[in-house]
């Protein structure tokens, strides 16, 4: 079947649509293997995992996917022999399904991959697990599972009605309803009956539609979930009914649904409840309704409340592909550059009403951008779960132990922002596990607990996101990194240790191939990490802050901006040139005459601000700007590396509405440039990177003061 618009075939979109319906379970599936870890007898999480596996398993099997179906059978046998107290939790278990679990992730981005050695291995450590409790199950657990046992036995059977009624695109999506009763049956036994009356005639027919729909009734052990999985995929799809045999019989309200379908009016309804008899069995008595008629009613009764159920959970959000926020985003952006031209004609034309509609205009296109930005922030606690699985076999691959704790995962970032972030943060926490965190043992001598801990937060600062990674570890060694940090020749010998700041020193472990580490390991030591975590973050218009105690541990703080598509900036002029700093950093604005400026730059480049010593440059140096400095200047103050920085600007134009553009490949490598943006009148005007100019102000300083 083939998209009616696009020549695609409407399969592929729905194969899609299951792969990230099942990246998704498999993402939650490895938080609750963690969990189950902690909590060994926490029943939910055991049925949950066990849910998670038959929903993967069915819809892959739906799919045509069925190398993963057969193998996901494997794990899904396990957790079904553990839900019943077969087996018990242990660690081999949580191993060998993680492994199980990034094997089925392999292969639902490549279903060619070659992972049949791994398969056969992990399919025969399950099936071992249920042979070695058998033979020598340890006498507690023995006693822990039967209890559990004897009550599944005495619960005994129970029989559902199952309606299952497919819309008519059902097949258009792939799916084949027959599949889905194969797995019925797998539940228990189970009879079938198949309606047909609205299958229309031959001339009518639609073989790609589906006409048919069934009765079921099944008798199983397994509980409703157990049924409601089987159909979880097709819940849109179709009208789906499942009572228990015992709770059909409501009166009142099967009555108003009879009224509703126009089978019977209020009167004879209100006149045959009098009776005591059931109702359903009076009107068939009286001619008023067929007997399938009623037992349609009843299943409609059931299935709406479940719909309504269903629909409380799930209005309340929509899955949009991520695609089309970006192209959301660049058409507000586009929106933002013609407000801007809108105002600056307004202003030329010198229109009244003109300006009046400007302004208004303005005001939307301020709140549509503000809810569109909205839109693309996401909770970073997704971010933060990945981390889990990492420091849990890291930290057993280096004999540690370690609990890693998180605090605000409902802090909300750009979603690109965050898709940004994840690499950091690996490699920090990475280097907390391997050199922060210490050995079991080591840790005792020092009077610290065996457990090491790694904290992972994140709270909001303004236009910031402030994301800290924290660990109780050995700390840093500030002899150890200047030494390696002179015999690496990032250091000259005769800058003294004394005569730098912790910043100072803590700053080097970002450079280049730095690594205090004696051996190189498959986790850490070939100076590569650090480095990465600082051009990511600098590309990201961050910056980042190391604190570090010697035995206590070491803290390092990301500080991120909430969005990279569209932000506030102060417009300022250098000569002819246009720059944009962002409004965020900005703390002031300073103007001062050109003769004291020069009076000032006899000694060094720094001023009092606000009672305190203000170090500045002049963005005409730092960018080689041609051109005579005016009489009276303008020094913009920005936080920068958190500490304020000023830049001379000739003239400060005022707030503007910035989308931020791209450079080109050509100009990637321009120091203290992080993008551009169109003005309404169609100049260019680029963005400052205000950490990277005052980290060149510093060095420039810096070789002045070393050539005096």
């Amino acid at each position: 079947m083939v998209h009616p618009a696009k020549g695609v075939p409407m399969i592929d979109k729905f194969k899609d649509a299951f792969k990230d319906e099942a990246s998704e379970l498999l993402s939650t599936l490895e938080d609750q293997l963690l969990e189950l870890e902690k909590n060994p007898h926490n029943q939910e999480t055991i049925s949950a995992i066990f849910r998670a596996m038959h929903t993967i398993k069915g819809s892959a099997a739906m799919f045509g996917f069925d190398t993963i179906s057969h193998f996901t059978h494997q794990v899904e046998n396990a957790f079904d022999k553990l839900r019943n107290g077969l087996i018990p939790v242990s660690k081999h278990l949580i191993d060998i399904t993680l492994r199980a679990r990034d094997v089925i992730s392999t292969l639902l981005a490549e279903p060619d991959a070659d992972m049949e050695q791994e398969m056969s291995l992990l399919a025969k450590e399950f099936n071992e697990l249920g042979s070695e409790t058998s033979e020598a199950a340890p006498k507690a657990e023995t006693e822990k599972s039967e209890p559990q046992q004897t009550k599944r036995e005495s619960e005994g059977m129970i029989t559902y009605r199952i309606h299952f009624a497919p819309k008519p695109e059902l097949f258009k999506n792939g799916t084949n309803p027959f599949r889905l009763i194969d797995e019925l049956y797998e539940l228990g036994p189970l009879s079938v009956i198949a309606l047909k009356s609205a299958i229309p005639p031959l001339s009518k027919l639609d073989i790609e539609s589906c006409y048919v729909a069934w009765d079921m009734t099944l008798t199983t052990d397994k509980g409703i979930d157990a049924i409601k999985d089987v159909f979880i995929f097709v819940e849109d799809l179709a009208q789906i009914a499942i009572t228990s045999t015992e709770q059909v019989d409501e009166i009142k309200r099967l009555g108003e649904i009879l009224v509703d379908r126009g089978i019977a009016s209020p009167e004879v309804i209100d006149h045959i409840e009098q009776d005591k008899r059931k109702i359903g069995e009076l009107l068939v008595e009286k001619n008023i309704a067929k007997p399938e008629e009623i037992q349609s009613a009843l299943l409609e009764q059931e299935h709406l409340k479940q719909l309504k159920d269903r629909q409380e959970v799930s209005s309340a959000t929509i899955r949009v592909p991520s695609e089309r926020l970006d192209v959301l985003v660049d058409l507000v952006g586009e929106l933002v550059t013609l407000q801007a031209r809108l105002a600056r004609t307004a202003v030329s034309l010198q229109d009244g009403g003109l300006t009046v509609i400007s302004e208004q205009f303005e005001r939307l296109v301020s709140q549509l951008r503000d809810t569109t930005m909205g839109i693309r922030m996401l909770p970073i606690g997704t971010t933060f779960n990945r981390f889990r699985r990492l420091v849990r076999d890291l930290s057993s691959e280096l004999g540690k132990e370690i609990d890693l704790i998180t605090d605000g995962e409902e802090t909300e970032l750009d979603k690109t922002v965050i898709e940004k972030l994840t690499d950091p943060l690996v490699h920090i926490i990475r280097n907390s596990v391997d050199h922060g965190i210490e050995k079991p043992e080591e840790r005792e001598l020092k009077g610290k607990p065996r457990r090491g801990t790694i904290s992972l937060s994140a709270l909001h600062s303004g236009a910031y996101v402030l994301i800290r990674v924290s660990d109780d570890g050995a700390g840093m060694n500030r002899e150890r990194i200047y030494a390696k940090a002179v015999e690496k020749g990032l250091l000259s010998e005769t800058i003294p240790l004394g005569s730098l700041s912790d910043q100072d020193i803590f700053q080097l472990v970002f450079a280049p191939g730095f690594s205090t580490a004696t051996n190189v390991t498959s986790v850490s030591g070939r100076g590569v990490g650090m480095d990465v975590v600082k051009r990511q973050i600098d590309s990201l218009g961050g910056s980042v802050l190391v604190e570090s105690s010697p035995g206590k541990g070491t803290n390092i703080t990301l500080k991120i901006p909430l969005t990279l598509a569209i932000i506030d900036g102060l417009l300022v002029r250098v000569a002819n040139e246009l720059y944009v700093i962002p409004l965020s950093v900005v703390d002031g604005c300073v103007e001062i005459q050109r003769d004291a400026l020069q009076l000032q730059q006899k000694s060094r480049s720094i001023l009092t601000y606000r009672q305190r010593v203000l170090p500045y440059v002049a963005l005409r140096d730092l960018f080689k700007v041609p051109g005579e400095q005016p009489v009276i200047e303008q020094i913009v103050v920005v936080n920068a590396m958190d500490a304020p920085i000023g830049f001379v600007v000739d003239q400060v134009i005022g707030d503007y509405q910035t989308v931020i553009k791209p450079l080109g490949l050509l100009f990637k490598k321009n120091d203290g440039i992080s993008g551009a943006t169109i003005l309404g009148d169609g100049t260019v005007a680029l963005i400052v990177d205000v950490n990277h100019l005052a980290s060149l102000a510093q060095q420039q300083e810096a070789k002045q003061i070393q050539a005096m």
